[in-house]
């Protein structure tokens, strides 16, 4: 789930994104346009949200109980379906515990990662991956601050849960460095990393 509220150049419009899709529909209703695909909710645009919603200063709204109560009060209130958003933190630290070539790809390898509470298969591109870093994995269901949204994919016939993120990935000074984010060993395995 990702929360935008951009008053400066977008007006007082809350932005909720809670999944992407290649084919949305509309519906309009008084101060909310409801964003499906098929029947489920993916997207909210709520307007004059100020007035509804206590908002911070910060452009990426941190997504929490108490607004998910404030954005379903304003739902009910126009009688439309609320939302339960899984409010689990969608980049973590995790650490490679194994690294294998890709059977059908030279430039890709497949990488289990530990992310604390399950291991995740991911196949990854970048040269330097190795065993025993800490990285940054974007979950499944994580928006990437690019819009991506990451889902399961299959890559060359081989299943991917996520994604192991470089700097620039993760809108962060890359330095021209090629590859991804390898994290020092003061980060724990499952910490939320914190992507603006």
């Amino acid at each position: 789930m990702k929360l935008t509220y951009n008053h400066q150049h977008v007006g007082d419009v809350l932005l909720v994104t809670l999944k992407k899709t290649e084919n949305p529909s509309y519906e309009h209703h008084e101060g909310v346009t409801v964003i499906r695909e098929g029947n489920e909710i993916i997207g909210l645009n709520i307007f004059d949200a100020s007035k509804k919603i206590s908002l911070s200063e910060d452009v990426n709204v941190t997504p929490d109980e108490s607004i998910i109560r404030e954005i379903n009060a304003v739902l009910e209130a126009s009688s439309i379906d609320t939302i339960q958003p899984d409010l689990s933190p969608k980049f973590v630290v995790g650490k490679v515990i194994d690294k294998s070539k890709h059977p059908d790809a030279d430039k890709l390898n497949i990488c289990k990662v530990d992310v604390g509470d399950e291991e995740l298969q991911i196949v990854c591109g970048a040269p330097n991956v190795d065993s025993g870093q800490k990285v940054v994995v974007a979950k499944v269901g994580a928006i990437m601050p690019d819009g991506l949204y990451i889902k399961p994919s299959t890559l060359r016939g081989v299943d991917s849960k996520g994604m192991i993120c470089s700097k620039k990935e993760l809108n962060l000074s890359d330095g021209g460095s090629k590859g991804i984010y390898v994290l020092d060993d003061n980060y724990e395995v499952a910490q939320p990393f914190e992507v603006k």
